[in-house]
């Protein structure tokens, strides 16, 4: 059973979820990347055991969530999580998250243990970029808007086999379809995130996993973030490159999958 709810936030935001499979299911929660929706995830979608109870949102400014003017702050986009979790009574969750998405499953960790029981961080980092880079960044896209952009984008997004093919046009148009403000705003929070210290401080299982080809968030980079982890466990996917849960969504289900078993998050 699918069900689709508008969270309003205290600023009057509302935050799009969905979510599918039984009340009493092992609950999962994704989390998405700059520029993307919660189809982000679709692809994968099929390669999952049956019964999860799976959760997942558009951030704000983005998909049919509410685009308020920006900046946002790291706090804002944990506190929207927190907030959709809590609509839906989701508990001791598995919190997958990619690229922001990553960083949001970091500090809701922190902020929130009671709702989060394992952490899979795709392709993201406990700091990306610097706020310089990201400062030109949304100077670009507000002076020239994103569809200046987005090939730029796909070009860090997606590894060699999959650039410039049909498949990447619906991606390419779901970045061009992204509202300005909410792209520069969630830029902004990404801008001012450092985890390193409350990142090392976890000690929950934990699943990095990273694209060969990527240019946004480097393998090493994905690493170096997950090892701040005590016990956590690593995952590289070839011929991939920011979003392989798109370029190779059966292995990137096997990897959770896997997961899923290792930490008893599948019921027997």
């Amino acid at each position: 059973m699918m069900q689709e709810q508008m969270i309003t936030r205290p600023d009057g935001t509302r935050i799009h979820a969905r979510i599918t499979g039984p009340q009493d299911g092992p609950a999962v929660v994704f989390s998405n990347s700059l520029g993307t929706t919660l189809h982000l995830w679709d692809a994968i979608l099929p390669f999952l055991p049956e019964g999860l109870r799976i959760l997942r949102y558009d951030m704000r400014g983005h998909g049919r969530s509410d685009a308020p003017e920006g900046p946002y702050s790291m706090g804002q986009l944990i506190s929207d999580a927190e907030a959709v979790c809590d609509a839906f009574d989701i508990k001791d969750a598995m919190f997958v998250g990619l690229s922001v998405g990553g960083m949001i499953a970091q500090g809701l960790a922190v902020k929130r243990p009671d709702l989060i029981r394992a952490l899979v961080l795709s392709n993201t980092a406990a700091k990306i970029g610097n706020p310089k880079l990201w400062q030109d960044r949304i100077s670009f896209i507000t002076a020239n808007g994103l569809a200046a952009a987005s090939d730029e984008i796909m070009r860090r997004w997606f590894g060699r086999d999959f650039y410039g093919t049909p498949d990447m046009t619906p991606w390419k148009a779901m970045v061009e379809a992204t509202s300005v403000a909410g792209y520069t705003g969630v830029c902004a929070a990404i801008a001012g995130t450092d985890f390193y210290t409350p990142t090392s401080g976890l000690r929950i299982p934990a699943l990095g996993i990273a694209g060969t080809e990527d240019g946004a968030t480097p393998p090493d980079l994905v690493r170096e973030t997950t090892d701040l982890i005590p016990g956590s466990k690593f995952a590289l996917i070839r011929r991939a490159g920011h979003l392989p849960c798109v370029e190779q969504p059966a292995e990137f289900a096997q990897h959770l999958c896997d997961f899923f078993s290792a930490t008893g998050h599948l019921r027997a």
